[in-house]
């Protein structure tokens, strides 16, 4: 019965799988038709004054990090439909689930395309822009979750107790989504 659940839960989110492992790895395409304006190093890395602290091959940023992250986009997926209590899940936070790594692939790459062939691009205002924006939307989902073991504040005392999980997700709900508005305003500082 078991593996029946899993496979009618895995064909509804299919198309979201696939397109979102696409759009994962799409960034690629965008670094083949940029390969010769890219230099052989490209920075991959930044530290908080927006400067390059780290670099990677041009193979490596084109193709190696948009498919480690398309893996990481399966293997999240994988895990997720492998909850147990996977029904509790509610359908916007797969979606949410299923949507992050696809979207901060594309942004990220993107911007260091754009750095990398002189463009100027503030990572630091992306990069708190995009995890201020995530803390807000799980922020706003995380109350509305039940019981499971792959979303939210997994610790013994939430999964035994219903109240306790209901409690502990609204706060920390707000507390996201607080801390999300503060990210996004510290990316304008």
């Amino acid at each position: 019965m078991k593996g029946e659940e899993r496979k009618k839960f895995l064909k509804e989110y299919k198309m979201s799988l696939i397109s979102g492992s696409i759009l994962t790895v799409s960034p690629s395409l965008a670094g083949i038709l940029l390969w010769n304006r890219l230099p052989e190093k490209i920075a991959t890395h930044f530290d908080q004054h927006n400067l390059a602290n780290g670099w990677s091959s041009k193979p490596m940023a084109v193709i190696g990090i948009p498919l480690f992250l398309a893996a990481l986009q399966i293997f999240t997926a994988v895990f997720t439909f492998s909850d147990p209590k996977r029904q509790n899940i509610g359908p916007k936070m797969i979606r949410l689930v299923l949507w992050i790594i696809p979207v901060t692939s594309l942004i990220v790459c993107c911007s260091i395309y754009a750095n990398a062939v002189g463009i100027a691009v503030d990572i630091g205002f992306v990069a708190n822009g995009i995890v201020g924006l995530l803390f807000i939307l799980i922020g706003n989902y995380m109350p509305k979750c039940k019981q499971n073991y792959t979303t939210g504040i997994k610790v013994p005392w939430t999964l035994h107790s219903q109240e306790n999980w209901n409690r502990t997700h609204r706060l920390a709900g707000w507390v996201w989504i607080i801390g999300g508005v503060a990210m996004i305003v510290n990316s304008f500082l």
